[in-house]
């Protein structure tokens, strides 16, 4: 190994920092040769920590899971430990248990959950090498957990080949990198003479000239030479100096002559183990036996430092071996080999190898393939769902199984976040369509997964166009519904377009006739077709059902809750969605129900509990990949952080969530943005840009959010403040209106308080006084302290300080126990102006609101008594990190244990 790392001192340094931090994870990525590896095994000789290791290999890439499941091997007894849906995730999806609901990012948490239990013994280390052939459900797992490694003993490094993908579906790892180059002149003598120090000085210079640095040449070519040509006789190409030929290339010709070169049984047992990663060396000799080989036969290839045999498997030197090998193997043998391993592998395996020598359609031989698919679906790996059911597609018969089968297996990739390569199937699926006559619910799924793929390039309206296609041609009553009701709300959720109000009218006249779910469904898209046209809506408009709602309606209906001016309705919704998606380990549907938390939290006056639902879920919605909630996320943050005083972190999300959005398309996150925007306008006094603001939202893209409805009591209040109250008495009909409907007394309140803003002195005291008896009825701490600010800032202008003081007090104490330090500073202000002292008003009434956003979250968790990995559970943190944030949160809070909690969380 030292030989190899001449030259390597700074990417050694970098292993070395990592190893002493002690947590976090590091991709080592660069070409074929260049030491990936040995800087790998480099990190695992120098680490004080227990290594698991494991390498990607290519024909294990349609196998889910294949890979998590060699690295994990060595401590699955430990899998017990993990608390019970994890552990259950963990076992089905290594085909280890039954099946469970739950998803691929389940098994990524459960991952990080096992290191670290390990972790509590001795500090951990995976090196995962050739990670360019990971299937994908492993390398997902794998990510997930390196990008949550906090303050945990756990150290990841991976090493990828550069180059080897290109497209949407190359893996994002997100993660840092050290990317090694080619060595310099120096280091590459150095390393060629400790490789090959009898070659006379002129072929050391060829050599080095020939491998331009790459580790690998120069420890290779040296073995290509005769010798005659290692005594310095004249070297022909290709091996010669200038070749156009990759010297890469030129070693992997070198490893094929040395394997032709081998006896037919050696290269017979080669080429099995290249076309299966077998890790039971009896079934190794089944395999190899059928084809008058031995273990034996290995010996020649062992001698000649090409694989290593031990009672894991056969370790090829370099991935580039295995490639020569398949090179220097005829088709025939390839064939032979493929049905030797079917007759010796297990049946999911078997399936494929036939599938390999299969010279054209198999009807039986598909259909084994989709039971293959089926069983990979339940253990939760999309990636090889897809690979299987498209295989099975090739091999179909019947060309209607076959259109099933492609769209099958585009949906599969959808869900493996593969866009590209779902792109590929639907044009498959579509092609074959045309010349079968698919059932009408697999032409509806095809629509719907074709609409995906729109809505990942951010084209809502084209998705909601092929929904409707989709709705046409479905048998299904459930399915079409489901379909409908999603074309509602991309409509809606779309910006302002001309085609919009004539789709968001299709969506709703499609609406099957019937009671029950099709009342639901015609009612949501009436409600949301009333909006993007611009009519006045009421309550009224927005039907909530007390019917048993499939998921995505419930999501659609929570929303909608928005716009009965119903927070705490949409509260308990959203608390529901969460703990369900939670229960059942969907952590691919969290970001959504995240969202809808957040916002409820928000528009209930839980600024704290929102802006730690926010943070979080837009760290899970990086992770699981979803851009689009984590703009919408980012624009909720960005109103938290408008109203806390933080300018720059609030224009820093803003823009965040504008750019995820594309206005161009997407209306939320850029409405949010927007609107965040208008808060902080608003907090810092800057009352012409409230007013321009939400004057140009109006006109603009996301005009047709109901967000802004709840805008318009600060457009008021900036419009009194600028001494123009026509403008203001232009908004508050429509707001009267919409509130009026509602019947909600929060709602009622702030439609007061804005009457008293607008109302002359002798009017007012009455309608603010009514505001806050309002209030009382139903509290919002947030609105309520903006009422007293308001009527404290009155009293004081009439000359009432007295009778202003107990308002602005309490808002201002209100408002530091929120976080609103925005709003604080101006209570404290006007309190000043009454005569009373305010020596320090930034005191915080609610201790919690030092804490960061993670922080909160854990010491909510912690006062209820939820141990550390129940608390890791809820959070998808590992128990380790829980207890980090407890040991960074009691300082702040003055304690030193969880007992003390009680005393400052309510």
């Amino acid at each position: 190994m030292g030989s190899i790392l001449f030259g390597r001192q700074a990417e050694q340094s970098v292993i070395d920092e990592l190893l002493k931090g002690g947590s976090g994870a590091l991709v080592v990525r660069g070409e074929a040769g260049v030491g990936k590896s040995a800087l790998l095994e480099y990190a695992g000789a120098a680490a004080r920590a227990r290594v698991l290791r494991v390498a990607g290999v290519e024909s294990e890439a349609d196998l889910p899971f294949a890979a998590l499941h060699r690295l994990l091997r060595p401590v699955l007894d430990e899998v017990e430990a993990l608390p019970q849906q994890q552990a259950n995730a963990l076992r089905a999806a290594l085909g280890m248990g039954d099946v469970v609901h739950g998803d691929r990012f389940l098994v990524g948490l459960a991952t990080l959950g096992l290191l670290v239990e390990l972790s509590a013994a001795n500090p951990v280390v995976c090196l995962v090498d050739d990670t360019q052939w990971l299937d994908g459900e492993s390398s997902d797992a794998l990510q997930f957990a390196a990008r949550r490694l906090h303050a945990e003993p756990v150290i990841m490094l991976f090493a990828s080949r550069s180059g080897w993908c290109s497209g949407d579906d190359c893996p994002a790892w997100d993660l840092p990198e050290l990317r090694p180059g080619c060595l310099d002149d120096e280091a590459a003598r150095t390393l060629l003479h400790d490789q090959a120090s009898d070659l006379p000085p002129a072929v050391r210079d060829q050599i080095v000239a020939e491998a331009m640095g790459n580790p690998l040449a120069l420890i290779e070519l040296p073995r290509m030479l005769t010798a005659e040509q290692r005594r310095g006789a004249l070297v022909l190409p290709p091996f010669s100096p200038g070749a156009a030929q990759p010297v890469t290339d030129r070693v992997l010709m070198g490893f094929r002559a040395r394997i032709a070169a081998l006896p037919e049984g050696t290269r017979s047992c080669l080429l099995v183990s290249a076309l299966e990663h077998i890790d039971e060396l009896d079934v190794l000799a089944h395999a190899i036996g059928l084809l008058g080989a031995s273990l034996e036969d290995f010996a020649v290839a062992e001698r000649a430092g090409l694989v290593g045999v031990s009672p894991d498997g056969v370790a090829f030197r370099h991935p580039l071996v295995r490639t020569a090998v398949l090179l220097a193997c005829d088709i025939a043998a390839r064939m032979d080999a493929h049905r030797a391993l079917a007759a010796a592998v297990d049946a999911d395996r078997r399936a494929w190898h036939l599938a390999a020598v299969a010279l054209g359609p198999d009807g039986e031989l598909a259909e084994q393939l989709e039971t293959v698919a089926l069983r990979a679906r339940q253990r939760g790996g999309q990636a090889a769902v897809s690979a299987t059911y498209a295989r099975a597609a090739e091999l179909s018969t019947e060309p209607g199984a076959a259109v099933r089968r492609w769209t099958a297996a585009a949906e599969a990739a959808t869900e493996a976040g593969l866009w590209q390569r779902a792109g590929e199937l639907v044009d498959r699926a579509r092609r074959q369509a045309e010349a079968a006559t698919p059932t009408g619910d697999v032409l509806a799924q095809l629509a719907y997964v074709r609409a995906k793929l729109e809505l990942r390039s951010d084209r809502p309206l084209a998705a909601v166009r092929l929904m409707h296609e989709g709705a046409e041609a479905a048998d299904d009553m459930l399915a079409r519904l489901s379909l409908v009701a999603l074309a509602g709300y991309y409509t809606w959720a779309s910006a302002a377009h001309p085609d919009q109000l004539a789709l968001a009218r299709r969506s709703e006249e499609m609406c099957p006739e019937g009671e029950g779910l099709p009342t639901t469904v015609r009612a949501a898209n009436r409600a949301l077709r009333i909006l993007v046209e611009g009519t006045p809506a009421t309550a009224a408009d927005f039907v909530i059902p007390a019917d048993h709602l499939p998921p995505e309606l419930r999501y659609l209906i929570a929303f909608q809750d928005l716009a009965r001016a119903g927070a705490h309705s949409m509260l308990e919704r959203a608390t529901g969605l969460v703990e369900e998606c939670r229960a059942e380990g969907r952590l691919g549907r969290m970001p959504q129900a995240m969202t809808l938390l957040a916002i409820a939290q928000l528009f209930n006056g839980r600024h704290q509990s929102a802006r730690a639902t926010a943070t979080t879920g837009m760290a899970l919605a990086s992770d699981v990949g979803q851009p689009m909630w984590r703009g919408y996320l980012a624009g909720l943050h960005a109103w938290l952080s408008a109203v806390s005083r933080a300018e720059a972190e609030c224009i820093s999300l803003t823009e965040q969530a504008i750019r995820g959005a594309d206005h161009r398309a997407w209306m939320p996150a850029a409405c949010w943005a927007e609107y965040s925007r208008v808060i902080l306008d608003l907090g810092r006094g800057r009352y012409d840009s409230v007013l321009d603001r939400v004057d140009q939202a109006m006109t603009g893209p996301t005009r047709h959010a109901f967000l802004w409805w709840y805008s318009w009591p600060d457009y008021i209040e900036a419009a009194v403040r600028l001494g123009d109250s026509q403008r203001g008495h232009d908004r508050l009909k429509p707001l009267a209106d919409w509130v009026e409907s509602t019947g909600q007394a929060a709602a009622l309140a702030i439609l007061h308080r804005a009457r008293a803003l607008l109302a002359p002195d002798s009017a007012a005291e009455e309608l603010f006084e009514r505001s806050l008896a309002l209030h009382a009825e139903h509290r919002q701490p947030y609105d309520e302290a903006r009422t007293r600010l308001v009527y404290g800032e009155w009293l004081r202008r009439n000359r009432r300080r007295v009778d202003a003081r107990p308002q602005l007090q309490a808002a201002m104490e209100t408002f530091d126990r929120l976080g609103a330090a925005v709003w604080s500073d101006r209570a404290a202000a006007e309190l000043r102006a009454t005569g009373h002292s305010v020596p320090n008003h930034s005191r915080v009434s609610d201790p919690l609101i030092v804490l960061t956003p993670q922080e909160l979250q854990v010491v909510r968790l912690a006062v209820t008594g939820a141990s550390n990995r129940q608390i890791g559970a809820q959070l998808f943190l590992s128990p380790r990190t829980v207890a980090y944030h407890l040991y960074k949160a009691f300082p702040k809070l003055g304690i030193t244990s969880r007992a003390e909690l009680a005393r400052l969380v309510s």
